[in-house]
């Protein structure tokens, strides 16, 4: 299974807005549009789980927690993200951890400001 949470970023929307306005020019049908983002979602969960060794480590107030279909959304208030000797802070943000047990592709993270 792959996750469509990534459509949501800057990435994923810049190429739903191309892919919507190829579909508009009569360049491309809907169905290649729906091919496109699903080869979109295997490649983003691909990468993030076999290609970035980045580590980051985050603290902050727990607001709010939820379980529902095997995904796991934090928001976090006052949030502190901190990469080596980088530092973020942030007033609110909402994370998102779903579950990659059972499949090829370990998507387990993604923080989307909230």
């Amino acid at each position: 299974m792959n996750y469509q949470l990534y459509r949501n970023t800057t990435l994923g929307t810049t190429l739903i807005d191309s892919l919507d306005e190829l579909i508009q020019q009569q360049a491309i049908s809907h169905s290649l549009r729906q091919k496109v983002l699903e080869e979109f979602d295997k490649a983003i969960n691909y990468a993030l789980a076999n290609k970035v060794r980045n580590r980051i480590t985050f603290k902050g107030k727990l607001n709010t927690y939820r379980f529902c279909d095997n995904v796991w959304t934090f928001v976090i208030e006052n949030a502190e993200f901190r990469e080596v000797i980088d530092c973020i802070q942030v007033p609110k943000v909402k994370v998102v951890a779903c579950d990659g047990k059972g499949n090829t592709v370990h998507n387990r993270q993604a923080v989307d400001d909230y």
